[in-house]
C-alpha cells in the first residue's frame, strides 16, 4: 500500500488493542535513514548518530527498555545488534541492502513501517512511545502510533525549509519540504534542541509553542573532557608546535568550509600567524566533488599545504583530536545545536562560530568562544588569530567552555525525554479494562 505524502493522513496498519496505562516501560525509537552505530561524518552521518544512540543508552539505564529501528542497508549484517544494556538496535528490510540517500528514502517508507510493525507483532512487543528522529522517520512514526495507539515524539534535527533559507544555493527535495509542513502538527510533541528551533517552528510551519519542548543536545563529559595537547599530539602523530585550527562536519557546502580556507589564508598573511593548519574531520569518499573544490581553492590561495583532511575519525578518537587543536571552528550556514562545538568547549577547547541557529544557545560569545554574524573569512581569521596570539585569553575561554557544558550530560537529556514521555503517556491513558499488552 502507498500513499501520498501530502495526505493529511495517512491510513495505519491494522489496530491493536491499546496499551495499558502503568508505567513507561519500552520505548520504540526510529532512525530509518542512518544507523547510530554508524560512525559520525558520512554523507549522512553526523550528531544524530550521536544523539540516538547516547539517548538510547541513557534511557536504558533509566530502566526502560529501547529498540531503535533503522533501515538495512548491507546485506548479511544481524537482524538486532546490542547497543547497551536494555538497547538494542533493529535492522528492517526497506527497500535496497544498500546506502541511499534521505530523498530516495520517501518510497520505502511503507515497506519500513511494515517491518517495524511485523517486527513487534513477531516477538509480541508493545511499545509505550514512539520516538522518531528525521523526517522519513516521522513520517513512519505517524502511521506506527497510531496504530499502537501510543504518543508520537517527533525531533526533526534540521528543518528543510530552514536550510534552504539559510543558503540559497542549498537544493531541498520537495517532497520533504511537503511531508515537513505536514508532519510538524502531526506529532503528539515537538523536540527542539534549542529555544530559537521553537521560534522557526512557530514562525515558518505556524507550530503553537505548547506542542514542543526544549531538550538540548548532550555530551558525554567523560570521553570529552580537557586533557594535555602535547599527549594528544604525539599520539595523532601531530606536529607539536603547530597551531592547529579544527573543523569537524560532514564535508558539504551548508558546513561553510570554503569560509574556512579562505580565514587559513588571511591567517598566513605576512604580518600574521606562522605554521597554522587547518585539519578537517568527515567522510570524505562520498564528498568527492566538495573536497575536490575546497582543495582546488586552497591551492589558488597558497595554503594546499596546511588544508589536511582526515576522513570520517572514528567517535572515540575525536577527543584526541579536540585536545590537540588550538581552536575548533564551526562556520556553518546553519546548525540546528552544533553538537562539535558542545563536544569541542566540553574538552576545553574554545570555538569559533557562525552566529546561527542553536550556536547562539551554545556558545557565549566572549566567554567559552565567539560568534560570527557574517558569514565571511575576515572575521573568522581575526577571532582566530586573537585566540592563537593570546594565550592566557585562550586558556581562560577554554576553561569556562568546559565548565559551562556540564549541563548538557547525556544523563540529564534522558531524564528530560523519559519525563516528556511519562506525560503523553498519562495523557493518553484508557481504562484499565481495555485490553493490552
Amino acid at each position: 500500500m502507498t500513499y501520498s505524502l501530502l495526505d493529511r493522513g495517512p491510513p495505519p496498519p491494522a489496530s491493536r488493542p491499546a496499551r495499558r496505562a502503568g508505567g513507561l516501560r519500552r520505548v520504540a525509537m526510529l532512525s530509518l535513514h542512518t544507523s547510530p552505530l554508524a560512525e559520525p561524518g558520512g554523507p549522512v552521518s553526523g550528531g544524530m548518530n550521536v544523539y540516538v544512540r547516547e539517548v538510547a543508552t541513557e534511557l536504558s539505564r533509566l530502566g526502560i527498555a529501547v529498540d531503535v529501528f533503522t533501515r538495512r542497508e548491507q546485506e548479511g549484517t544481524p537482524e538486532v545488534q546490542p547497543i547497551a544494556s536494555g538497547a538494542r538496535l533493529v535492522q528492517v528490510e526497506a527497500g535496497p541492502a544498500a546506502p541511499l540517500l534521505p530523498a530516495a528514502l520517501a518510497e520505502h517508507v511503507d515497506a519500513f513501517v511494515s517491518g517495524v510493525d511485523a517486527f513487534s507483532g513477531r516477538d509480541g512487543l508493545c511499545y509505550d512511545v514512539v520516538h522518531a528522529h528525521y523526517w522519513l522517520s516521522v513520517l513512519a512514526a505517524e502511521r506506527l502510533a497510531a496504530s499502537w495507539r501510543v504518543p508520537h515524539v517527533a525531533m526533526f534535527h534540521t528543518l528543510g525549509e530552514v536550510k534552504r533559507r539559510a543558503l540559497a544555493s542549498q537544493q531541498e527535495p520537495e517532497v520533504r519540504l511537503a511531508a515537513e509542513r505536514r508532519l510538524v502538527h502531526a506529532a503528539d510533541r515537538i523536540v527542539a534542541a534549542t529555544g530559537h528551533e521553537v521560534g522557526l517552528l512557530g514562525r515558518l510551519y505556524g507550530v503553537a509553542p505548547e506542542r514542543t519542548r526544549v531538550v538540548p543536545l548532550g555530551v558525554d563529559l567523560e570521553r570529552f573532557r580537557p586533557r594535555r595537547a602535547d599527549g594528544a599530539r604525539a599520539e595523532l602523530g601531530l606536529p607539536a608546535r603547530s597551531r592547529i585550527v579544527l573543523a569537524v562536519c560532514r564535508i558539504q557546502r551548508l558546513k561553510g568550509l570554503d569560509i574556512l580556507v579562505r580565514a587559513l589564508a588571511q591567517l598566513g598573511r605576512p604580518g600574521g600567524v606562522p605554521g597554522v593548519e587547518l585539519l578537517i574531520a568527515g567522510g570524505v569518499e562520498q564528498a568527492a566533488a566538495e573536497v575536490g573544490r575546497l582543495r582546488d581553492l586552497a591551492q589558488e590561495l597558497g595554503v594546499g599545504e596546511r588544508l589536511h583532511f582526515l576522513g570520517a575519525v572514528p567517535h572515540e578518537r575525536l577527543p584526541l583530536y579536540y585536545a590537540s587543536a588550538d581552536v575548533v571552528a564551526v562556520p556553518s550556514f546553519y546548525e540546528s545545536f552544533g553538537l562539535a562545538a558542545v563536544e569541542a568547549m566540553a574538552a576545553g577547547v574554545p570555538v569559533v562560530a557562525s552566529r546561527v541557529g542553536g550556536l547562539t544557545a551554545t556558545v557565549e560569545d566572549g566567554r567559552t568562544g565567539y560568534l560570527v554574524p557574517w558569514h565571511c573569512p575576515e572575521p573568522f581569521a581575526e577571532r582566530i588569530e586573537l585566540l592563537l596570539r593570546n594565550e592566557p585569553l585562550r586558556r581562560s575561554m577554554g576553561e569556562a567552555a568546559s565548565r559551562s557544558m556540564r549541563r548538557y550530560a547525556w544523563g540529564a537529556v534522558a531524564s528530560e525525554l523519559a519525563a516528556l514521555f511519562g506525560e503523553l503517556q498519562t495523557e493518553r491513558a484508557r481504562p484499565a479494562a481495555a485490553a493490552g499488552c
